[in-house]
């Protein structure tokens, strides 16, 4: 079972650019800058990868909870919210509408104006962006999650597929999460990305890891397909999300390769390994007994 969310993987062309508009405008902190292993390449099995320089930042707040950009070539084919996988990340902010004046002229790109999710006096209030990696992300305010940062940690991932039965059964039945009915909803920034008309309606649900971190599970169009991938290498965008879970063996998953204690951090020794969802999206999941949780 999913405990939390620990790392969110963005593979970006440029290092330099991506750091520097985090720091400058979400007020992230780099905490280190290395190279991808032999090790953590193989547990990808993506070997390619090996030798990438990737950065690893965190919101300047107490949450131990890390964006992790890797440096990697753009994929002909893709863009943003338009295949199946990992399609945004949601940060908590403090006041949405503050920080698309902060944005309106930086790297980060407005594709959604501020705006609650739906009729209620406490109702979720968010806007996304393009950031200067082309990854999407929602900053949003929601009063059910506490945060005293002005742009805080990732707290919930969002993954759309061709079928809300394959979420429910693996997210639901094989990682043992509670998964919301399906609601239509009207999201706007995917009909935008998709060319679809403003009123189409998603199926959607929320996985709850738990009380606080979510999944955001997404029920796209027949027309919109799977994720281009080169092979040896990671998916481009949102390319990875990594969870604390117990027990790797107990979980009976298929892995992408055999679990490996990574000594690098945040995986201090932990036995790791990458399983692959429904919609195409990999989890890293690092095993915490539970008496170290």
């Amino acid at each position: 079972m999913l405990k939390t969310i620990v790392i969110v993987t963005i593979a970006v062309l440029n290092l330099d650019s991506v750091e520097t508009a985090y720091q400058d405008e979400l007020g992230y902190m780099t905490v280190e800058q290395s190279s991808v292993t032999e090790s953590q390449a193989a547990v990808w099995a993506a070997p390619h990868m090996q030798g990438s320089e990737y950065l690893l930042m965190k919101a300047d707040s107490d949450a131990d909870v890390y964006l992790r950009f890797v440096e990697q070539a753009d994929v002909q084919g893709y863009s943003p919210l338009t295949t199946h996988g990992w399609n945004a990340t949601e940060l908590l902010v403090l006041d949405p509408d503050a920080m698309a004046k902060q944005l309106g002229d930086s790297a980060f790109k407005t594709i959604g104006a501020p705006k609650d999710l739906w009729a209620a006096p406490d109702a979720p209030r968010a806007m996304q962006v393009l950031g200067p990696g082309n990854e999407v992300l929602y900053l949003t305010r929601n009063s059910q999650f506490v945060t005293n940062a002005t742009v805080d940690r990732v707290f919930i991932m969002v993954v759309g597929g061709p079928s809300m039965a394959a979420f429910s059964d693996f997210y639901g039945t094989k990682l043992g999460l509670n998964v919301s009915d399906a609601t239509p909803f009207n999201i706007s920034v995917l009909s935008n990305a998709q060319g679809l008309p403003a009123e189409t309606k998603y199926p959607l649900a929320v996985a709850t890891v738990s009380s606080e971190y979510l999944i955001e599970l997404d029920e796209y169009p027949e027309a919109i397909g799977s994720r281009p991938m080169v092979t040896g290498e990671i998916p481009p965008g949102i390319s990875i999300v990594s969870f604390i879970v117990e027990d790797l063996d107990a979980m009976k998953l298929e892995f992408r390769a055999e679990p490996r204690a990574l000594k690098s951090f945040p995986y201090n020794g932990r036995r790791t390994a990458v399983t692959v969802g429904p919609a195409g999206e990999w989890l890293e999941l690092l095993e915490t007994p539970a008496a170290q949780q």
